[in-house]
């Protein structure tokens, strides 16, 4: 959905992003990372255009992005900061509603989605729409900015460090309500952080920047058992000791075969952005389950033999 080649930022005799290539895929969780300085926030902007890149390409569904109208674009690819930027005079639902109205959506179609939205994310409409952004706690704002993000339904969101801010608690809570968000509404996520433990936790793939270059994108797994070199090992550390329950099913099924026989059995059916331990109870009682993948275009067989050997090579790879 959305590729790089040979993308360079420069400012005057500066190199911020340095000839970076890679493809994210639609429906994709996709984090990056390193450390400060290192072109992450830039990379993230360039995608919206809010950064011009000074050489190379980014294409976004093959087609380069400059012969998208500006606007137009960026109302098609949501945006939440980490400082969440919801407009104070506004009410939660005139918040919400910016980009709809933009686009002219009917005034019936708008509250629908604005009540569709706040109750995904687990915010009353009644009690909520008409209240304005500093009656709400910190980890309510980042729920609206993310939802004003997804109001107009764009197929991208970016997010730039949109948890940082918060305390622990508040953090911990929102990355699990957007890993299953994120089950729901399969949208293609792009997302900064300088937390390893957080992009481990809600990358399908991570990217690990560092001085403008990519060092290293693999799954969050990949970065454990196959470190690319000494920065990559360093940089990750004993944070990144993963638990096998907490390994997404796309890591146990991406060398799996495509099976139709045993798909037209009826076996239950999961998502790949969902975690191995939520699969164990039906892989006792079932032979096999259906794995689909982010766009529901491909279904794999997981078999009850394959998560045993997924899990015997794991613990053999010394993880707990």
């Amino acid at each position: 959905m959305i590729e790089f080649k040979n993308v360079v930022k420069k400012y005057g005799t500066k190199t911020a992003v340095d000839n970076i290539s890679f493809n994210i895929e639609e429906g994709e969780f996709f984090v990056l990372i390193g450390p400060s300085g290192c072109g992450k926030t830039t990379t993230l902007k360039m995608i919206n255009r809010l950064i011009t890149l000074s050489n190379g390409y980014i294409y976004f569904k093959n087609k380069p992005i400059s012969e998208y109208p500006v606007y137009e674009m960026r109302w098609d690819i949501g945006y939440v900061l980490q400082q969440i930027a919801l407009f104070p005079h506004m009410t939660i639902r005139e918040n919400i509603a910016q980009v709809p109205q933009m686009k002219k959506w009917k005034e019936q179609d708008i509250e629908a989605r604005i009540d569709e939205l706040l109750n995904m994310v687990g915010l009353e409409p009644e009690l909520y729409k008409a209240r304005k952004p500093e009656e709400l706690s910190g980890g309510q704002r980042q729920r609206v900015g993310v939802v004003r993000a997804l109001a107009a339904d764009p197929p991208v969101i970016l997010m730039d460090e949109p948890f940082s801010a918060l305390d622990p608690i508040s953090r911990e809570k929102l990355q699990d309500d957007l890993i299953k968000l994120q089950q729901k509404i399969k949208k293609t996520i792009v997302f900064v952080t300088h937390d390893i433990e957080e992009a481990m936790k809600l990358g399908d793939r991570i990217c690990l920047l560092n001085e403008g270059h990519v060092e290293q994108i693999d799954t969050p797994n990949g970065f454990v058992t196959h470190p690319n070199n000494d920065f990559v090992k360093q940089f990750i550390g004993d944070k990144a000791k993963l638990s096998i329950n907490d390994i997404k099913l796309s890591e146990v099924t991406g060398n799996l075969s495509i099976d139709e026989q045993v798909i037209t059995k009826g076996y239950p059916i999961f998502s790949s952005n969902q975690l191995v331990k939520e699969v164990y109870a039906d892989l006792a009682e079932h032979e096999a389950i259906i794995i689909e993948d982010n766009t529901k275009s491909t279904q794999r067989v997981l078999k009850r033999e394959d998560m045993f050997k997924f899990l015997s090579d794991f613990r053999k790879g010394g993880q707990n």
